[in-house]
């Protein structure tokens, strides 16, 4: 998943959908070569997010930067088994390099199981690098009412817009061979037993 490979022209999307993911490929082109801030990717299933998000982590990747990617159901998975006494990886390590590491990308935010634990943890990642001006990559598929909703004291800070460089992105799942996306250019064969 590179910039290169990202398709701006993506099938069954319209002129205003196609703007979109250009303005989004331009915004993260330029966030992987400065990053500064937070990009906060929103838009429904399959249209780009993780794509864009991908390709941001391998560019500063290859510019030398530290970079921790993960989906946000994961990582709370991977909080969780530190409390295990076999754990390899302490918890307090764990969380020291999620709130600190120079780039993180939170793939999925709001994809994770809605408990009372999850949600502070999320808070206090989310609070520590807004305090510090961390930069940040999110993708997630909810609306701003649907997180103000959820959780409205990390949706006050996804708002922010001294921080937060928000991009709507709009156009048919690319996943979905029904709507267009690039499965249904693919001959379907039928598979062996």
């Amino acid at each position: 998943m590179t910039f290169e490979g990202f398709e701006v022209n993506a099938p069954g999307a319209d002129a205003e959908e196609r703007s979109t993911l250009q303005h989004a490929l331009i915004a993260a082109k330029s966030f992987a070569s400065d990053a500064q801030g937070w990009l906060l990717l929103t838009g429904p299933n399959g249209c780009g997010k993780t794509h864009l998000s991908v390709a941001i982590s391998g560019e500063r990747i290859r510019l030398g930067q530290m970079v921790f990617f993960t989906m946000v159901p994961d990582l709370l998975d991977h909080l969780r088994s530190t409390f295990n006494p076999n754990s390899p990886v302490e918890y307090d390590q764990l969380f020291e390099m999620v709130k600190t590491v120079p780039l993180l990308i939170l793939d999925d935010m709001g994809a994770e199981s809605s408990t009372a634990w999850a949600q502070e943890k999320m808070f206090q990642i989310t609070v520590h690098r807004h305090n510090h001006r961390l930069p940040m990559v999110i993708t997630t598929n909810l609306s701003m009412e649907q997180m103000e909703k959820a959780q409205p004291r990390l949706a006050s800070r996804l708002k922010d817009v001294t921080l937060v460089n928000w991009l709507p992105l709009a156009a048919p799942d690319r996943r979905d061979s029904q709507k267009g996306g690039r499965a249904s250019e693919q001959k379907r064969q039928p598979r062996g037993r």
